[in-house]
């Protein structure tokens, strides 16, 4: 008997232009955290893609328990015991929890003993008692849709497990959840370790690494670079590892200097009772005016209000003191507002388009020549003028976005606004899912926009990254603004007040 559960040697993968893994490896024992860190880019999300079958390694081999084998698909691999949660979410919205727990393997059974349906009493049945066991108390026939997406991502978690896996892989399964959720999540993978179960863990959140992994494997473009005890290894030392340099700095120095008032909001009240209410704050020229506050705050629905995705039942929004009418999306981008939302895959990247569609998309009509045919060259010029100032990693332009990691989608869609040279950007967890140095490169162009004399407004749910970037905060608590806090003033505690202050 193997000491590994499951062994990747030698894996190579190529895409059009770019070399994702380079002889790449990884050794699973059973009942281990093992931390795949490296980052975005570095090629893990395609690695663990190559092992659940989703795309064919063009080199190398796979051995589960001890025999070399071949996997073909994610039907495969569930069969053989390997389940996965991306970090990009698939959720079906308009079917229950149970439904998309149990999709393509419905409990079944026969109608006059000859005709096969859906058992639903035992898929609800078993769904109830699998979400008892992860701690998640949710209703098994609620719609997807109707769950917030940290809600969908402990749901996705769920059906991993109730595949009585013995190799689970979450990428980046804390992402979108709360300290709470973190804490559930951590729990059953405290059980499924005592279980025997082999976990590869991906993120960029280095003290859950240090707290929850056993071993720890680093990558760097496309490359293995080594696997040492986790217990051996530091922030520090993991990121000089990764990135191949140290870091010293965290965030950027900010040389931007907040003036006049440009941007007001009053009174702004949602059309749902239990959304936001009676939000009124103000931004400046040239200033980062951090949102911070728990999952469920309504900070996102908020900026969404604003930018005119949802409606609002009363409330104004002032720009230089004139009275701005924001009904829908069209109408804040065409008087100068931008905003990045949270969910990349969902409401931001088109997936299937190249680079440059999801670049110029949003700025087409500026690229008109006679109003009606689209001037290719200028359309070029301005793709290839934001990939070299946004440093996006690609080998071409014409590069499908969804081919790319995590951080450089991010930036193709910071470069789709700005091609539209906003004043006020709306920054919805600009850095989500994405490794230590992606995120300082878009730091940089934060604190570069806000010296040029953008007015920027940044959800985020990193205490670290509010403390570190915001020039003021601003702090909500079930749907109200509870207060603001200067940035040179901010901290874990004054933050947390707020964001705790319930009527």
């Amino acid at each position: 008997m193997s000491e590994y559960r499951l062994e990747m040697r030698e894996i190579c993968k190529s895409f059009p232009g770019v070399k994702a893994l380079d002889h790449a490896q990884l050794r699973l024992r059973p009942g281990t955290v093992h931390a795949l860190m490296g980052e975005n880019g570095a090629g893990k999300s395609t690695l663990m893609k190559c092992m659940f079958g989703i795309y064919k390694m063009d080199e190398g081999e796979l051995y589960f328990e001890g025999k070399k084998v071949e996997i073909h698909d994610p039907m495969e691999a569930l069969n053989m015991g390997i389940a996965m949660v991306h970090q990009e979410l698939q959720p079906i919205p308009a079917r229950t929890v149970g439904e998309n727990i149990f999709l393509g393997r419905y409990p079944m059974k026969k109608v006059l003993g000859i005709i096969p349906i859906v058992d639903h009493k035992k898929m609800y049945d078993n769904t109830a008692e699998l979400l008892k066991k992860v701690r998640m108390e949710f209703d098994p026939k609620q719609m997807l849709g109707e769950l917030s997406v940290s809600q969908m991502q402990s749901v996705e978690i769920a059906k991993a497990v109730s595949a009585n896996c013995k190799v689970l892989i979450l990428d980046e399964p804390t992402s979108s959840l709360t300290q709470n959720e973190v804490e559930a999540l951590f729990r059953i993978i405290e059980d499924l370790k005592a279980d025997g179960v082999s976990i590869v863990y991906i993120s960029h959140k280095m003290d859950e690494i240090l707290r929850i992994s056993d071993e720890v494997t680093i990558m760097r473009d496309g490359q293995y670079v080594g696997t040492w005890d986790a217990k051996d290894l530091t922030t520090d030392t993991i990121i000089t590892k990764m990135v191949g340099r140290e870091l010293t700095n965290l965030f950027p120095k900010r040389e931007n200097v907040p003036g006049e008032i440009v941007f007001e909001v009053e009174d702004f009240t949602s059309i749902n009772p239990k959304s936001f209410r009676n939000a009124s704050f103000t931004l400046r020229k040239g200033e980062i005016l951090g949102v911070g506050g728990l999952v469920g705050a309504q900070r996102t629905e908020l900026m969404e209000g604003i930018f005119g995705i949802r409606s609002h039942s009363k409330g104004t929004i002032k720009y230089n003191g004139k009275e701005l009418k924001i009904n829908r999306p069209k109408d804040a981008i065409d008087q100068g507002i931008a905003m990045l939302t949270e969910d990349r895959r969902a409401s931001g990247i088109l997936g299937v388009l190249s680079i440059a569609d999801n670049i110029s998309v949003a700025s087409l009509k500026q690229y008109l020549d006679y109003g009606f045919c689209i001037n290719n060259k200028k359309v070029e010029n301005l793709v290839q003028e934001n990939v070299a100032k946004m440093n996006i990693k690609t080998p071409s332009s014409k590069t499908q976005i969804q081919s790319l990691s995590g951080g450089n989608q991010q930036k193709v869609l910071i470069g789709r606004w700005l091609a539209n040279n906003p004043d006020v950007l709306i920054l919805d967890e600009p850095t989500r899912g994405i490794d230590v140095g992606a995120k300082y490169e878009i730091y940089c162009i934060i604190a570069e926009l806000a010296k040029q004399g953008k007015s920027i407004i940044m959800i985020s749910s990193e205490m670290a990254e509010l403390i570190g970037m915001s020039d003021r905060i601003m702090v909500m608590c079930d749907g109200k603004v509870t207060g603001f806090i200067e940035g040179s003033e901010a901290s874990q505690e004054n933050i947390m007040e707020l964001a705790t202050k319930f009527d």
